[in-house]
């Protein structure tokens, strides 16, 4: 039975200042042998995650929102770059699928990870979000540290 993660206790409170902080906050995850994962994924599923929401920034995504949200999105997007994520967001099951891929170890998402974050030092983050329409390479930047304080507070290193 899936966890109900707008509830669960333990989460860790994180803040992430740079991609590199995440990849660090990662790699002491990925290096301890007894973390502990508090949600819904396991590690691997989750850094996979992080690391295709990060390509989708500069590659582009396939998915759109549905066109109210889209019409909203720009309007609220600003709350999303400040403000801590709540849990217990749903994706459609479709969707889902793509944006939380099956990764062979926790080593290979980290190594993914590692890659992609490289890859933001030289190439720009400018593709259009699926909700928010067009975002700068910084506000791209703020979104993915949000997003990442959000899933690796359900990760807790042993």
């Amino acid at each position: 039975m899936p966890v109900d993660t707008k509830t669960v206790p333990g989460r860790r409170e994180l803040t992430f200042s740079s991609l590199g902080e995440v990849v660090a906050d990662a790699e002491t995850l990925v290096a301890s042998p007894s973390t502990k994962m508090l949600g819904n994924w396991p590690l691997s599923q989750l850094l996979t995650h992080l690391a295709t929401a990060i390509n989708g920034s500069i590659d582009g995504y396939s998915a759109k929102a549905p066109w109210l949200i889209r019409l909203v999105g720009p309007l609220i997007k600003r709350r999303f770059f400040r403000n801590k994520m709540s849990p217990g967001f749903k994706l459609p099951k479709d969707v889902e699928v793509g944006f939380f891929p099956v990764t062979a170890s926790p080593q290979e998402a980290l190594e993914e990870l590692r890659a992609v974050v490289g890859r933001t030092q030289d190439e720009r983050m400018t593709a259009r979000h699926p909700v928010f329409g067009r975002l700068t390479h910084d506000e791209w930047t703020q979104l993915h540290l949000r997003h990442a304080e959000l899933h690796l507070s359900f990760a807790v290193p042993g």
